[in-house]
Parts: C-alpha cells; sequence; structure tokens
C-alpha cells in the first residue's frame, strides 16, 4: 500500500518562503512612497557598485525556496512542471519584495537582486528536480525521516518547529536559546536593572529552561531507539550560534555565548531532560510547555547585556540584513509557535 503524501515538504517551502518575504521588508518601518514609478527599476543600468559576494548572497537566499517548492510540488505534478512551478513561485515573490521595496526607505529595489534571486530559484529548483525527490516517500531522507521519528501529520509540524529552532540560532544578537523577546517588537525597555551576579542566575535559568524544553519536544518526535537525538539537535544549535558569532566577529568569537551562566545552564537543562525521560509523554509535553513558559517569561524581564549591546552596535548587518531580519522574526515567534504544537499533539500513547 502506497503511503499519504507528506505534507512535510509543503510546510517547509512555506514557512522558508513566508521568513523570506520578512527578510525581503525588513525592518518594516517608515513606510512612504518616494515617488518614483513601482518598477522603474526593472529598467535601470548595471549597479555600480556589486561585488561577487553580494550576488552569491541574493542567488544563494532563494537556492532552498526552489528546492523545497519543487519537493512540495512534485507529489502532485510532473518533474518538469514542478520545476516551472516553484520557479515562478520565487521569481514572483523576489519581483513582489522589489516593488514593495520602493515603499522602504532603507531598502533600494533592484533588477539585478531579481534576476539573481530568480537565477537562485531556478538553481534551486533543478537541484530539487534531482534531490527533491529524497524528502518524499520511498527517498533517503524520508526513510531516515521515518527511522528516526514518529510519523504523521504532528510531527511533520513539529519538525518544522525544529528546523525554526535551528534557524533561530542564527540570529547574532540574542543570548544563548533567548528565543521569544517581545521587548524589540513592541519597544519596551528592560524591566530589570543590570547586575552581574543576578544576570549570570537570569542567563543560567534562561538557557537551562529552553535546553530542557527542545531537548524534550526532540525526544517526543524521536522513535524509541535513537536518546541521542535531543542532545545532538542541541548541539546542532551550539554549531549554528558559533557560526552566526564567527560570521558577526570575523572570526575572533565563536564561542562567545560560552559564559559561565549559559554553560551552567545547559549542563542543568541537558540533565534534567535525562531525569525527565522516563515519564510519560503527557508529562514530557507537560514539562517542555512549563519550562517554555519559563524560559520565555525571563527573556522578556531579563535586563539588557552590556556585552551584547556593545557587540551589536560594532556589527553592521550590511549584506546580511535580510537573513538578520528572517532569523529574528523566528527567534521572536518561535516560542510561540512551540507551545500550541505542545497543547494541540496528541496524549494517548503520543503521535
Amino acid at each position: 500500500m502506497a503511503r499519504p503524501f507528506s505534507p512535510l515538504p509543503l510546510y517547509l517551502a512555506s514557512a522558508y518562503s513566508l521568513l523570506a518575504i520578512y527578510g525581503s521588508l525588513y525592518p518594516l518601518t517608515d513606510w512612504r512612497h518616494s515617488g518614483a514609478p513601482l518598477t522603474a527599476f526593472l529598467g535601470n543600468e548595471w549597479p555600480r557598485y556589486t561585488t561577487t559576494f553580494d550576488i552569491a548572497i541574493n542567488v544563494g537566499a532563494y537556492l532552498p525556496l526552489g528546492f523545497l517548492w519543487v519537493a512540495a510540488l512534485r507529489q502532485r505534478l510532473t518533474p518538469l512542471a514542478a520545476v516551472g512551478a516553484a520557479v515562478l513561485i520565487g521569481t514572483t515573490i523576489s519581483l513582489g519584495m522589489e516593488v514593495l521595496q520602493n515603499f522602504l526607505p532603507s531598502r533600494v529595489p533592484s533588477n539585478l537582486d531579481l534576476a539573481c534571486n530568480a537565477m537562485g530559484a531556478l538553481a534551486g529548483a533543478l537541484a530539487g528536480a534531482v534531490w527533491g525527490r529524497s524528502m518524499l516517500d520511498g527517498g533517503r531522507l524520508d526513510s531516515l525521516r521515518r527511522r528516526w521519528f514518529v510519523a504523521g501529520k504532528m510531527p511533520d509540524a513539529g519538525l518544522l518547529l525544529i528546523w525554526l529552532w535551528l534557524l533561530t540560532q542564527f540570529n547574532p544578537d540574542t543570548l544563548l536559546f533567548g528565543n521569544g523577546s517581545l521587548r524589540s517588537l513592541l519597544d519596551v525597555p528592560a524591566p530589570l536593572d543590570y547586575s552581574a551576579g543576578s544576570f549570570v542566575r537570569i542567563e543560567a535559568a534562561i538557557v537551562g529552561a529552553h535546553t530542557l524544553a527542545i531537548a524534550l519536544i526532540v525526544s517526543l518526535l524521536a522513535r524509541p531507539w535513537h536518546p541521542g537525538l535531543a542532545p545532538g539537535i542541541v548541539g546542532a544549535g551550539l554549531a549554528a550560534k558559533s557560526f552566526a558569532l564567527l560570521l558577526m566577529m570575523h572570526g575572533s568569537a565563536g564561542l562567545a555565548w560560552a559564559t559561565p551562566g549559559s554553560v551552567g545552564g545547559l549542563v542543568t537543562g541537558l540533565l534534567l531532560w535525562f531525569l525527565a525521560t522516563p515519564l510519560q509523554p503527557r508529562w514530557q509535553r507537560a514539562l517542555a510547555a512549563l519550562a517554555l513558559l519559563v524560559a520565555t517569561t525571563l527573556v522578556n524581564i531579563a535586563p539588557e547585556n552590556p556585552y551584547l549591546a556593545h557587540t551589536y552596535q560594532t556589527w553592521n548587518p550590511g549584506q546580511f540584513l535580510n537573513f538578520h531580519g528572517l532569523t529574528q522574526l523566528a527567534s521572536n515567534l518561535w516560542p510561540f509557535l512551540a507551545l500550541p504544537w505542545l497543547i494541540l499533539t496528541r496524549t494517548d500513547n503520543e503521535l
């Protein structure tokens, strides 16, 4: 009997598209129309100041979009039709974003960016036609996913949450695992004053509670005979954070996250996860939700970290503005997506 179509590629393609839209319009402030025709940029000459790095970034940003849409669409379409549809989706999104950038003083619409995004979508779509099948029924990635994780629509949504969580770790201007901050969105100052001792304790509590939450979520999704997946995902998050810091600090501070508070919280969180693994799944879910609520609350009341504030003042997102906006949005919203998933997931022997 053929297995039902997996919605995971569609979840991933839709999520990446929404994040790409947000990243292209970030920071979404001071909207106004300059008066120039909205499509005038299409006839502009080649930009005077363009680097190979700029072109590579714009091509690379739309590679995953083309790949994921082909993987999602080829469950219903022929490979050729899926490639065409994926390129059309990517080009349409890019064109729409370039047009809307006319209304953002901090952004400049560019025909070169549009061309590079379209090329990236095409390259990703062609790669998806060759390798995208691996994500679907019977493919290698799909088989690996079924061996490691339980099957079903809710588990697929949970895997999307894990993917988004890993993406949040590429945001360099947050504490380690410091997702869920609404202060930047609401422009609210920190309610607590900074002191070294209290900050270490709050940082340890944030990291510990969030580590416990993400490790329990992975355990709820993992097959019983793969207990190492949870620490493995946590380790992947640390690697992503280190990479982001290396990029931001020009190779000098990849382990800047390894403060006494964060290391202590990390060890405590993993220890609590290990002690919680014998619990029934419903209790693991409840504990994960409680830990996530604690971590998110503390993130929003924690004092400003002067080290991060100084670091961010010296870092200009510049060429990474789109990606920075994308990771920042994912970081801000992630706990508020994970909590409903924990509430809605079934309780009878889990998933």
